[in-house]
């Protein structure tokens, strides 16, 4: 036998703000996760790189 069990989301204690939260984060972090992935490849962590490459450590 199986048994089903629910909870609304006002028993759950989530309210009209944190709703907000929740589908904001839900609708921005795939936004921003592809815009920061492609400057995380190779190439793009190269370039960043080589754009002051008399800063890093063992060039001082």
């Amino acid at each position: 036998m199986i048994n089903y069990f629910a909870l609304t989301i006002s028993e759950m204690g989530i309210g009209k703000m944190e709703l907000a939260v929740i589908g904001t984060v839900v609708l921005l972090f795939p936004i921003l996760f592809i815009y920061a992935s492609k400057n995380l490849d190779a190439k793009g962590v190269f370039e960043w790189m080589m754009e002051k490459p008399n800063d890093w450590i063992g060039k001082k």
